[in-house]
């Protein structure tokens, strides 16, 4: 037996149930022309839901009430009476009533045969009995009707997606309900109830399946008046009141009043009494009111349970679920990297060097010296330790570096001075040896924490989750009015993070696509991605465009009598929203130089597509490039531009000085950091720029800076410009260059410019 149940803490929830449960049982016993006991199909299904036995048996006998007979009461109440037994005992053995209870339901029948008040229908020329015996099979099919349409709608509505056969059984249900307040108030009534419920479908859905919806809420009046037009008029009220709800809800509740009202004039009602015209204005006017007066936040929360209730949730909680646990996996491994970085971090230990190579002073040179305790009286370990600090500093120490206290004591000063350098020697060895370690430790400490602030960012976008959203609904409305029928919309993601993919045919214009789902959305979107499906599908992939567009410009030209240029270049998107451009100018020219810059351009654009922080990746690839070889030197000019606001962080690193041209105004971007590789920390020189739409930003090598001279020069020429594109503009500084080298290439030269234009 299914159990209804109702938690403590809300009485008056369970309370309303049962009440609700009563008026629709005495209202049912109303549904036929002689007020037959249909509300025992009501009574059954309440009971098999699990609810109160002799609660519901009271409002069963109550509602009998309305045939007006002793005998029809005494029928109820021995029906009563059956179940009520049979249902107790269940509960007892602590059973479930399954199968049983239809033959239950049958026998429930046998007193309406044969001691129910039924005087039978003329227009059926067969006897009262049969009559009877008939109407009993239509009361036993009508309970099983209800026991799956009230199950339904107390178990399973706005919980998870009805089955046809369970909407059906809610339909019929509705139609004997809407019988039995026919029956017992007449037509206005029906639109008491009916219309507001019209209103709130359409608010709630704002789509085309609120139509049918208000065709069956019509079913009652059609069987009752015998007519199809009551059908045609609540499809009316639908589509009026559809019509009108992207304007809000008090439009739709005017255009849904207004054809109601004329519906009613057709009908003839003004031409009658003035109690039913206002019966029937009033039937109308009130729900609507008291729909229209529902608090927005409420209307929402029903809307959310209806949204829930309609869509697919399980792809998206399974997706979450993922989500969420890779997010969780990846801030664990994030946690681990950061605990590898304070395993290889050192700090900073107190230094007693001087005092170790003291002891190893006295122990060998000192301990058998025939002045040893002069040495000791005179207290010659505080100027031994002045001599050794001067040898730490130089190297190596001399007769002049010796302090008068020793050279006056001690009769071995050469003896001293030969072992001291030979302990600042392998002290030396030992300090580079243990400076090497440090900062190999130093390295991967670094890495490590690079790797887990890149595995935390990922584990907080992981664990960021999917959840339904307003625009879709918005966005499959509107892709509809342009005739594009979409199957499926998935957004995710704010801001500049925002996805929408779109199931639709394949032959849909992308372009298009884009300004509908851009106008609804109220973001300009792009086409980033078309999987194809299946012959005739493809999922759409829009992106957030960028306010800005980039455009570039390369020109190069080799030192003479050199197949390769030393200079590199690259020009990389980072994702979606910024994009990298770099110059490096390996020291030298050739091949050598050029698998330099190819090195570190190479390093730079690895860390930065992991999205490494930018101050772990200078020290890293600095220390990189210096361990790696001796000689090894790289100049950098690098430039990190985001799309969306135009802010350019730029590094220069031992480069030349780079340029941002703004129509009439240059700017100069100079650094006075050494090389790459040069030296063990390099300290860059970071600006930052913002870039307006068509701004040029320039970057050049040594080779093409040296053959203007000076930089005033080379300022002077780049202020005449007036460039109308990148290219055209990297071609022309280095054919200007060339022809002051007398079009030979004394270094390798390159020019790098990158133009940001505004998104189309």
């Amino acid at each position: 037996m299914r159990k209804f149940s109702a938690r403590r803490a809300f009485p008056v929830k369970r309370a309303l149930t049962y009440l609700a449960l009563y008026a629709g049982m005495a209202l049912l016993n109303f549904a036929l022309p002689q007020k037959e006991p249909l509300a025992f199909a009501l009574f059954f299904a309440a009971l098999c839901c699990g609810m109160n036995e002799f609660v519901c048996g009271a409002g069963y006998l109550a509602s009998s009430a309305a045939a007006l007979s002793l005998s029809a009461l005494l029928v109820c109440a021995i029906q009563a009476a059956f179940l009520l037994v049979v249902f107790a005992v269940y509960r007892r053995l602590s059973r479930q009533v399954k199968y049983g209870r239809a033959l239950y339901a049958a026998l429930c029948q046998l007193p309406f045969i044969f001691l129910y008040p039924h005087t039978g229908y003329p227009i059926f020329d067969i006897p009262v009995t049969a009559q009877r015996a008939i109407l009993a099979v239509f009361l036993f099919l009508l309970s099983v009707l209800f026991d799956g349409g009230l199950h339904a709608l107390l178990f399973r509505a706005f919980r998870c997606r009805l089955t046809a056969g369970e909407l059906c059984e809610l339909a019929l249900c509705w139609l004997f309900l809407g019988l039995g307040i026919y029956g017992a108030f007449g037509a206005p009534a029906v639109a008491l109830v009916t219309l507001p419920a019209v209103l709130l479908a359409v608010a709630l859905t704002k789509n085309a399946s609120a139509v049918p919806f208000a065709a069956v809420l019509s079913l009652p009046l059609c069987v009752a008046q015998a007519s199809a037009l009551p059908l045609a008029e609540f499809t009316v009220y639908g589509c009026f009141t559809l019509l009108f709800i992207p304007y809000g809800r008090v439009p739709s509740a005017l255009a849904l009043t207004a054809a109601y009202l004329v519906a009613a004039y057709l009908h003839g009602v003004y031409a009658g009494s003035a109690a039913e015209i206002v019966f029937t204005v009033l039937a109308c006017a009130l729900p609507v009111i008291a729909l229209c007066c529902i608090p927005d936040k409420l209307l929402q929360k029903a809307k959310n349970g209806l949204l829930f209730y309609r869509e697919r949730n399980l792809p998206r909680v399974a997706i979450n679920r993922n989500r969420r646990a890779v997010g969780e996996q990846l801030y664990e491994v994030s946690s681990l990297f950061r605990e590898i970085e304070n395993a290889f971090y050192e700090e900073d230990r107190p230094d007693n060097s001087g005092e170790q190579i003291r002891a190893r002073l006295f122990n060998t040179l000192c301990r058998g010296c025939s002045n040893l305790r002069k040495c000791e009286n005179a207290r010659i370990k505080e100027s031994m330790d002045k001599l050794i600090a001067v040898g730490k500093a130089k190297g190596r120490v001399n007769l002049i570096d010796l302090p008068a206290e020793i050279s006056s004591v001690c009769n071995n000063s050469a003896g001293l001075l030969f072992a001291l350098n030979k302990l600042l020697a392998e002290y030396r060895r030992y300090v580079a040896d243990m400076e090497a370690a440090r900062a190999g430790r130093r390295l991967l400490a670094e890495q490590a924490h690079g790797v887990s602030e890149i595995l935390r960012h990922i584990a907080l976008e992981q664990s960021e989750e999917y959840s339904f959203s307003d625009a879709e609904n918005a966005l499959s409305s509107a892709l509809a009015q342009a005739g594009l029928l979409s199957y499926e919309i998935f957004l995710y993601g704010e801001g500049s993070n925002l996805t929408v993919n779109i199931t639709l045919s394949n032959r849909v214009n992308g372009k298009e696509l884009c300004k509908i789902a851009g106008g609804v959305l109220n973001v300009p979107l792009s086409l980033a991605e078309k999987i194809p499906l299946t012959n005739d599908r493809a999922c759409f992939v829009l992106k957030r465009k960028a306010n800005f567009d980039a455009a570039f410009g390369v020109a190069s030209r080799p030192k003479e009598g050199e197949q390769a240029n030393g200079d590199t270049h690259s020009i990389l998107k980072i994702d979606e929203r910024r994009f990298l451009v770099a110059l490096s100018d390996g020291m030298g020219s050739g091949e050598e130089a050029r698998s330099i810059s190819d090195r570190t351009l190479s390093l730079f654009e690895s860390f930065y597509k992991a999205k490494m922080p930018s101050d772990t990746v200078l020290s890293t690839v600095n220390r990189l490039i210096a361990l790696s070889s001796e000689e090894s030197f790289s100049c950098l000019d690098l430039a990190a531009v985001d799309l969306d606001t135009g802010c350019a962080d730029v590094v220069k690193i031992g480069s030349p000085v780079g340029f941002l041209l703004s129509g009439d105004e240059l700017k100069i971007l100079e650094g006075e950091s050494l090389p790459i590789g040069m030296l063990e920390a390099v300290h860059p020189a970071t600006l930052q720029v913002t870039m307006k739409e068509d701004d040029f930003l320039i970057f050049m090598s040594d080779g093409v800076t040296s053959a203007f001279g000076s930089s005033a020069d080379l300022c002077a020429y780049l202020s005449e410009q007036r460039p109308l594109n990148p290219q055209s503009l990297a071609e022309e500084i280095l054919k200007n260059a060339l022809s002051r080298y007398g079009d030979r290439a004394e270094d390798d030269m390159t020019v790098l410019t990158v133009k940001l234009t505004r998104s189309a």
